[in-house]
Order: structure tokens, then sequence, then C-alpha cells
């Protein structure tokens, strides 16, 4: 991930994207570097057009928007899941205070 970040990096500082150039924004970082994956990203990105794949990276996010609502569903369970044991805890507490009664009436006789 970090060789894909120092291309970008470079790419964005309008710097040539070439083995050297990676080195050194990794090493600066204090990445141990693989050359042979430098290699292989260098040789990679050669036939890459980055701007268009930003452009269409920055794009799918809006596609993603209308499957928001169907995030709401499972907050909506939650809620009434909440609920359900708010009343059962109040349940609970009434069943409680009647044992209590009783248990002090028993007492007194």
């Amino acid at each position: 991930m970090e060789y894909i970040y120092a291309s970008l990096l470079l790419y964005k500082a309008g710097k040539e994207i070439n083995e050297e150039n990676i080195k050194k924004v990794l090493e600066a970082a204090g990445i141990q570097v693989d050359e042979v994956r430098v290699k292989s990203l260098v040789a990679a990105l050669k036939n890459i057009d980055i701007a268009k794949v930003l452009e269409q990276a920055l794009a799918a996010p809006v596609a993603a928007v209308p499957a928001a609502p169907a995030a709401q569903a499972p907050a909506e369970e939650e809620k009434k899941e909440e609920e359900k044991k708010e009343e059962e805890e109040e349940e609970e507490e009434t069943v409680s205070e009647e044992e209590l009664a009783e248990g002090l009436g028993a007492l007194f006789g």
C-alpha cells in the first residue's frame, strides 16, 4: 500500500514516477524498500493514466450514496431493540418491587 501512496504523492507533486523517486519517498517515510516491488510498480504504472483512475475513484462514492438509506434500517431495528430492553427492565423493576413488599410483609407478619 505504501508503494501506491508514494506513487500518488509523486503524481500530486508533479514529479516523475520512477524507481529512484519512489525509493526516496519510501526512505523518507522510514520504510524499508523492496527493489522488486518498486520495479514492478513502476512497470505497472507506465501504461496507466493516473488522472483518469483518480477521476473514476472520486466518482465511485457518488454511486454509493443511494445505499445509505439501507443503512438506516439497522439503526431503526437497534432503536426497537433498545425500547424492548427498556420495557423489559421496567417490568423487572416492577416485579422486584412486588417481591420486596412481600418479603417485608413476611417479616412483620
